[in-house]
């Protein structure tokens, strides 16, 4: 089979960042409408994710210290639903597989799936909070502002997302996705309202990341506020996250998926899929095959959002995990993005199906994009006769001369 030849881009995004994160995290907790929030031998609980947030481990253990400082005893909750098969154990090992562990932060994990029930919504979806943060004297929400890979709304993945999904864990993430999409866009957000209003909520700590995987913006917020400061820092998110700069795609192929790359294995705002019935598909990019080739140590064998593929790979396959990735997409019930796809013995064949499978384009014309992973987008390769096209794009520059694609012995392409 013969592939078009490829060039190497660069593309340059806005990169304000925060450069000393445990400075900028002192200077927000220490603000009055903060700092009078916590008292000497408080035991506080700060909420822990499963997504690979930049810095995590370094805004807790920041955390840690200043709290610590001001004479509280902080520790740390996992806070998320299905996730790390959804069990106490396995949501420890999430953690510590982004680096977040007792040692480095200084301060005690308490892991458990056992919740309680704050009350309902208007409408009578019951809000539940996890235990041991329920029974400390207060709970510090931390999450990223960004786009969710399941819908678009004023609120998307961020503070009221981990209030409720992260803090009610299982149980209320099963609450939620049993209503689908209405679920988890406005369901969720009503939940995650009444938790922040509850009285356990002590303040919100929200990052947003630019393009490059670094914290732009670190902010302590008060409870009241949460809801309308993380509508503000959505929108600021969305002025700064990557994107392809190919409207028209052939083929894509995605060296690795994982849960430290995006929820969904694949952001699906980068490969422009959602695979959820009734909801309309992102308006860009629109690709016609995507073959993913890997999945990514930190997650596990969980490769929720292989569904998203046409083609993968068996070195992907061998690596799966059901019970995990079946775990989490139950939880979520889109069923598509655990679908199995096409799979194939190596890269090299994936690309031969999907060129082959490309009607009436010759190979060497294919439109290809190469891409690391959905979360990293700052170097792609794309086939010779897009370059043009590229380059009209602001900040994306041509860094290599055309090549051929380059395969290693096993068939699989080169390390990026």
């Amino acid at each position: 089979m013969e592939f078009p030849r490829v060039v190497k881009i660069r593309q340059r995004f806005p990169r304000p960042r925060v450069g000393d994160v445990e400075a900028r995290l002192r200077e927000e907790v220490e603000r009055d409408e903060i700092a009078s929030r916590v008292r000497p031998g408080m035991e506080i609980a700060l909420t822990a994710g499963s997504r690979g947030i930049a810095e995590i481990d370094v805004i807790l253990r920041s955390l840690v210290a200043i709290l610590e400082e001001m004479g509280a005893e902080p520790f740390i909750v996992p806070a998320m639903g299905s996730h790390g098969g959804a069990t106490a154990e396995g949501q420890v090992e999430i953690l510590r597989s982004l680096g977040v562990t007792e040692e480095l932060c200084g301060a005690p994990i308490r892991s458990s799936m056992h919740v309680v029930q704050l009350g309902e919504t208007a409408r009578g979806v019951p809000v539940y909070m996890d235990r041991i943060s329920h029974e400390s004297d207060g709970v510090v929400v931390v999450n990223r502002v960004k786009a969710h890979t399941d819908f678009r709304g004023p609120w998307e993945s961020g503070l009221l997302k981990m209030a409720s999904i992260g803090l009610g864990k299982h149980k209320q993430a099963l609450a939620l996705h049993g209503y689908g999409v209405e679920g988890i866009r406005d369901f969720m957000v009503e939940v995650g309202r009444e938790v922040v209003d509850s009285g356990k909520v002590l303040f919100g700590v929200a990052s947003v990341e630019n393009a490059y995987d670094e914290p732009a913006l670190l902010e302590a917020i008060p409870p009241g506020e949460i809801p309308r400061r993380e509508e503000e820092l959505l929108a600021e998110y969305k002025g700064l996250m990557p994107e392809i700069p190919v409207a028209e795609i052939d083929v894509l192929f995605v060296d690795a998926l994982g849960k430290n790359y995006s929820g969904t294995g694949m952001d699906t705002n980068v490969i422009g899929r959602f695979r959820i019935p009734g909801e309309e598909e992102p308006e860009r990019p629109r690709v016609k095959y995507v073959v993913v080739g890997d999945v990514s140590e930190e997650s596990h064998g969980n490769a929720l959002g292989v569904g998203l593929a046409d083609l993968t790979t068996r070195r992907l396959f061998e690596k799966l995990d059901l019970a995990a990735m079946n775990a989490n997409v139950l939880t979520s019930t889109f069923l598509e993005r655990a679908k199995i796809p096409m799979v194939v013995e190596n890269d090299r064949e994936a690309l031969s199906a999907a060129v082959r499978c490309n009607w009436g384009v010759p190979p060497p014309e294919t439109r290809f994009v190469r891409i690391p992973n959905t979360l990293h987008l700052e170097h792609l390769y794309v086939s010779e006769h897009l370059v043009d096209e590229v380059t009209q794009s602001a900040g994306a520059e041509v860094v290599s001369d055309p090549e051929p694609l380059r395969f290693d012995d096993t068939g699989n392409l080169e390390a990026f």
